[in-house]
């Protein structure tokens, strides 16, 4: 067994337990157990980069398998990044609040289903660690326990699970047409196969499991409402890993199950423009600072499903779209630390999240201010920054299909490029209300701990670096990712300060800049009582949730009780004729059932005569005996007694050894033993 690969799972899952066990007693020392896991997981991600990549792992009695190679080592890695940031700034971000240990006990534990999902060699071991994760990083949503709180986490919990058990049918089907879900061979084993009917609704079951994980639209409604619920440090990993958790899913199909499928990939594409316009729309709207991240990261999911579908639909030359997309998964998940941590730090000194309230907080702070505006530069893909890299590669794609396609795409392109201007529009909207107008949040102080500004610090750095070293460091990592998607290397080095690259992201910045001073500064403020509000005309009564599901499950109960309602209604001789004959059909199969239990049992399966034991039980008398002398007993009272009972203990057992159920219950324990180790052994 390859011991490292197997603990980046194992070791946060233990983990759990003992920060557990230690916050009973303290949770100041929970938190410091929970923070020293993440970085032990961390640095041990990075060790088995280096000496063990590309190493696999088989576990046969679970049926799981890992591996360490490409898109899994460095998603293990970002997501061990990310976790030991979050759990730096927790320390602060928790003092004063109810159930630390809770929290952190989650943490852990989401934490090492997570490393499950991103390296799992199968679908069949995706899936089990999916799962989990769901239903542990439900606690996340749900910490604060307000009625918002609750809310949020029924429809985050309603989602996975109807998102799990569509794509556990997805599986089913997937392993009935393949008979394998390894991920490496299911290519092969799809085109062996031959693609039917049936492997597409295989696929889109996967799609509404992995999509629902994702955020995609329309199962994006748990997203805006669990992250401004959620604590700051969770809504980062939710919206930073977990949602790339169910891109992973998404780009196992489209690399080895429908690979270069046109229908595929036309299908994503219109699914990921619906979701990155209408999230950049939602941000713009929002005036609750956890909110617009939260709607800006529906957006974002938008913009890498948009690459994803551009590495099918380009087929052997998608090398700009295939990099581009796994670059912009990095950013996003660093740019998401980066932005509900400071978001967190904002939280934990003005207790707000609401605009209106946070007007003027940052004046004065230069630390959060560079901080909050490297995060917001790379996501709207300024120059010098990681994402004008990614945001670059696959705007560039989109051209180069546009070439092949025509008007549709070239409409998919200015999509692509509005949805980056209303990026700008609600990134400036954010850092102008908190860090340049004056309002009631000015003149608050704020005091970071040394812990909370390394986690400030270490999340901001990635997005610099990656964004200045494209060449030596960027396109080197997603080089090793490119195989889940079936992705293809750069035939020649892309220009990245070229002026056909350079247009594009202007373009998004003027769309930005016309979008805030001509829409947002003049119709989404307004004066009230003398001072200007941000306000949202945007109710969430337009929300599909309210829209479209909540009145469907309720035509379905009313439609249910109206159904039960009609048989309530029937006359009572019609129902007690109905019941009368299903009485008469149960009576007639358990006399059926009797008949032939007797018939057994006077024939070949009669009752064994009964044992009669005619002795005394020696060992028991001899040891009553002994009793009865060290008591000076003369009637040889325990004697008796000892031997009356092992007596009666012999006489039953010999009874139920001799009874057919018995061996019937033996049979069936030796045949279920043996199955196990048909399936665990061979």
């Amino acid at each position: 067994m390859n011991m490292p690969i197997f603990a980046l799972v194992l070791l946060p899952f233990a983990a759990a337990f003992l920060c557990r066990a230690v916050g009973r007693k303290n949770e100041e020392n929970c938190a410091v157990v929970s923070t020293a896991c993440c970085a032990l997981t961390f640095a041990l991600c990075i060790l088995c980069a280096v000496f063990a990549y590309g190493e696999s792992l088989k576990i046969p009695i679970f049926g799981f398998s890992f591996s360490l190679g490409g898109f899994h080592a460095v998603y293990g890695i970002v997501s061990a990044f990310m976790w030991s940031a979050s759990a730096l700034l927790s320390h602060q971000y928790f003092k004063g609040h109810h159930n630390k240990s809770r929290y952190n006990f989650f943490l852990l534990l989401t934490l090492g289903a997570t490393m499950g999902v991103f390296l799992s060699a199968d679908l069949f071991t995706t899936f089990i660690f999916f799962e989990i994760m769901s239903f542990t990083s439900y606690v996340w949503v749900v910490q604060e326990q307000t009625d918002e709180a609750m809310a949020a986490g029924k429809t985050y919990i309603t989602i996975a699970a109807l998102g799990g058990m569509v794509a556990l049918m997805g599986l089913f089907l997937l392993y009935n047409i393949t008979g394998t879900l390894e991920i490496d061979v299911l290519y092969e084993a799809v085109s062996a196969s031959g693609k039917s009917a049936k492997l597409y609704v295989c696929a889109f079951c996967l799609l509404f499991g992995f999509g629902a994980k994702a955020g995609m639209f329309p199962l994006h409604i748990w997203l805006p409402k669990a992250h401004p619920v959620a604590p700051a440090p969770a809504s980062a990993l939710l919206s930073g890993v977990l949602t790339k958790a169910g891109v992973f899913g998404i780009l196992v199909i489209t690399g080895h199950i429908l690979r270069d499928d046109k229908i595929w990939g036309y299908t994503l594409l219109a699914l990921a423009v619906v979701t990155m316009v209408l999230g950049a729309v939602l941000a713009v709207f929002s005036v609750n600072l956890k909110r617009t991240l939260a709607c800006s990261s529906l957006s974002q999911i938008g913009f890498i499903l948009t690459g994803v579908s551009m590495i099918t639909l380009l087929g052997e030359e998608n090398a700009l779209a295939a990099n581009g997309t796994f670059l912009y998964m990095i950013n996003h998940s660093v740019v998401k630390l980066v932005l509900f941590l400071a978001a967190g730090a904002i939280y934990m000194s003005a207790h707000t999240l609401d605009l209106n309230k946070l007007r003027g907080f940052g004046r004065g702070k230069p630390f959060l201010a560079v901080i909050f505006l490297v995060g917001a530069c790379s996501l709207a893909g300024v120059p010098g920054f990681c994402g004008y890299i990614s945001k670059t590669l696959v705007h560039e794609s989109i051209v180069e299909y546009a070439h092949h396609a025509g008007t549709l795409i070239t409409v998919v392109e200015w999509l692509f490029l509005f949805s980056g201007g209303l990026t700008v529009a609600y990134m400036t909207k954010l850092f102008v209300a908190i860090f340049i107008e004056k309002g009631s949040g000015d003149g608050k102080k704020m005091k970071l701990s040394l812990a909370s500004k390394l986690a400030l610090i270490f999340s901001a750095i990635p997005l610099i670096v990656l964004g200045i070293l494209p060449h030596a460091l960027s396109e080197k990592i997603t080089q090793t990712m490119l195989p889940l998607a079936n992705g293809h290397a750069f035939h020649h080095a892309v220009e990245y300060t070229a002026w056909a690259n350079l247009k594009g992201v202007l373009i998004s910045l003027l769309i930005g800049a016309v979008v805030y001073f001509v829409f947002v500064r003049t119709l989404l403020i307004k004066r009230k009582d003398g001072r200007k509000t941000y306000i949202c005309p945007w109710s969430d009564k337009l929300s599909l949730e309210n829209l479209v599901y909540v009145p469907v499950c309720k035509g379905f109960i009313a439609a249910f009780g109206a159904l039960l309602a009609f048989f309530d209604k029937l006359p009572e001789r019609l129902i007690g004729a109905g019941i009368f004959v299903l009485s008469v059909i149960c009576r007639a199969a358990d006399d059926v059932t009797d008949f032939f239990a007797l018939l057994l049992r006077k024939t070949v399966l009669g009752d064994t005569k009964e044992i009669q034991v005619r002795h005394k039980h020696r060992v028991a008398y001899a040891v009553g005996s002994v009793l009865d002398k060290l008591t000076s007993s003369e009637e040889h009272t325990h004697a008796k007694k000892f031997s009356r009972v092992m007596e009666t203990v012999s006489h039953t057992t010999s009874r139920i050894f001799g009874n057919f159920s018995f061996a019937l219950l033996m049979a069936c324990l030796g045949i279920c033993t043996i199955l196990l180790l048909l399936i665990f052994v061979f």
